[in-house]
């Protein structure tokens, strides 16, 4: 899956365009590279997104296309 969608579906950033422009200006990283928007998340990269001074890393447990609200923390762990 994109990493932009996979943004999006697990709620990391709420909206894809915002997850596009975050990869766009290299806030977005996977396993401490910086990837661009259309890059493939497998399970067990670890994402690490910056915004400003805060920093949020987690891990990927699980891809899917779509997730109902309450399920969507279960694709990722904090780190």
């Amino acid at each position: 899956m994109r990493l932009d969608k996979y943004l999006k579906v697990s709620r990391l950033i709420k909206r894809r365009t915002v997850a596009n422009e975050a990869c766009d200006n290299g806030r977005v990283m996977i396993n401490d590279t910086v990837a661009k928007a259309s890059t493939n998340v497998k399970v067990g990269d670890i994402i690490t997104i910056s915004f400003g001074n805060k920093e949020t890393k987690v891990r990927v447990t699980d891809v899917q296309e779509t997730v109902k609200k309450e399920e969507a923390k279960e694709l990722f762990e904090y780190l």
